[in-house]
């Protein structure tokens, strides 16, 4: 008897945890802030970089995910033109 208790507070423990470090890694996902000109970076490194896929030569929305200086997690997002426009003459 006690050891089914135990097994259940332990499962109730596991559980508990692995939903604090889903509800940690969300508050990370947060909406990218827009360039502005002249906007410091300080990128220390990249993380990942994503845009949309398109065949057409437009501009699109990109952002990027990287490390600062200071160890903060940032999200940038900016305009580019897309991949397709250096396949085309």
């Amino acid at each position: 008897m006690k050891l089914r208790t135990l097994m259940l507070g332990g499962a109730l423990a596991l559980a508990a945890i692995s939903g604090l470090a889903q509800a940690d890694s969300q508050q990370t996902n947060i909406k990218p802030v827009p360039y502005q000109y002249g906007m410091p970076m300080n990128i220390a490194k990249v993380i990942s970089m994503n845009e949309a896929q398109t065949n057409d030569c437009k501009v699109i929305n990109a952002d990027i995910k990287f490390v600062d200086k200071a160890g903060k997690v940032e999200d940038v997002s900016y305009r580019k033109m897309s991949e397709a426009c250096d396949f085309q003459n």
